[in-house]
């Protein structure tokens, strides 16, 4: 039986960072300003196991927000040591925590494995020197290879996450990041397009017109693209897109650029039309009337942001008649197209691996 996945979020402050990243307001993005204790640490995970069935169930602890590894090593400590004795009582069955490159080291890496960390992830951002200086990342990609080597060779699982439209970013940019992050191997990615956050200095550029962020077509254009080179190399992403938060919202805190509430169910719509688009142009193009079959639980990708990309679709083939159908009898991420006479199915596997 599959266990149900849950995580026990920890925002930590924002003094593990000395860099003021332009895209960066820490404070504004996990909504914490005031220490927490171990104390804290102990009393959320208790809160978050009342509602978690732990027969049935397997629990990380994550440490988000700044860069855990650059707070001081008695306050790291302090709060690993909450989740290691939540470890080692069953409470928990792994932790995670968030970094930068350049706040990874042996000594470091010994201290986390001692206790019990099992998952590091990286703000990357990028693997051209050009974009990471411009925002001010105050690391190199170089720093990405050599800490992201020294996770892998201590045992930890690797997390790289990368964001795209940053300042003088650009499509092969992001396509030179992917591939170098693959090259890396870690076991999972997160993809964020750039925003424009309240008190950062990408507002100030913005406001001044020196910086323009991508439109949300653009962003789900380029992150459909690195969905697939990260895909055929079954490097899963984890996440695309912001988390909403009561800070992180349009008319909140952010001022401009790619966000949505569903980031992810728009780059996966936008796939599912062109796996639709390829099964059409192959099989279908003198059929009149044709039948889209998909999963129940796939629905809301297919029409998703008001069926925007599936409207596109219809309209592009004015001339045919086209009906979707739910139908459970299809598998998740898989397409069933029918005009009566020839069945075609595909799945994103099939389209991704032996099209793309």
């Amino acid at each position: 039986m599959n266990k149900n996945y849950y995580i026990i979020p920890i925002f930590v402050p924002h003094l593990g960072c000395p860099h003021d990243c332009i895209f960066c307001n820490q404070k504004k993005i996990t909504g914490i300003t005031m220490e927490i204790t171990k104390k804290d640490v102990e009393d959320t995970i208790d809160e978050y196991l009342r509602t978690i069935d732990r027969k049935n169930s397997y629990v990380e602890l994550s440490f988000f927000g700044g860069s855990f590894t650059g707070i001081p090593m008695d306050y790291q400590n302090e709060l690993l040591d909450a989740a290691k004795k939540a470890l080692e009582n069953g409470k928990i069955d792994d932790i995670r925590l968030s970094t930068r490159p350049d706040y990874i080291n042996e000594h470091i890496l010994k201290n986390l494995k001692i206790h019990g960390v099992g998952v590091i992830e990286l703000g990357v951002q990028s693997m051209d020197d050009k974009v990471l200086n411009m925002s001010e990342r105050g690391h190199t990609s170089f720093d990405v290879i050599n800490s992201s080597r020294l996770i892998k060779a201590y045992g930890f699982k690797l997390g790289l996450q990368m964001m795209i439209g940053l300042p003088e970013d650009n499509l092969d940019k992001d396509i030179y990041t992917a591939n170098e992050i693959i090259k890396i191997k870690p076991d999972f990615v997160r993809i964020y397009p750039a925003l424009v956050i309240k008190n950062t200095k990408m507002e100030d550029l913005f406001k001044k017109g020196y910086y323009k962020p991508l439109s949300i077509d653009e962003a789900v254009d380029i992150s459909s693209k690195l969905y697939i080179l990260f895909y055929k190399k079954d490097i899963p992403i984890i996440r695309l897109g912001l988390q909403v938060s009561d800070e992180i919202n349009i008319n909140k805190d952010v001022i401009a650029g790619p966000f949505h509430p569903s980031f992810r169910e728009l780059v996966e719509s936008s796939l599912f039309i062109s796996l639709i688009d390829y099964i059409i142009q192959k099989y279908f193009t003198d059929s009149f009337e044709i039948i889209i079959s998909i999963n129940p639980k796939d629905i809301s990708k297919l029409f998703a942001d008001k069926k925007k990309y599936f409207n596109k679709l219809v309209r592009y083939y004015s001339t045919k008649k086209i009906k979707v159908w739910q139908n459970n009898a299809v598998n998740r991420f898989e397409i069933l197209i029918s005009d009566g006479i020839i069945d075609k199915k595909m799945s994103f596997d099939e389209y991704i691996k032996l099209v793309i």
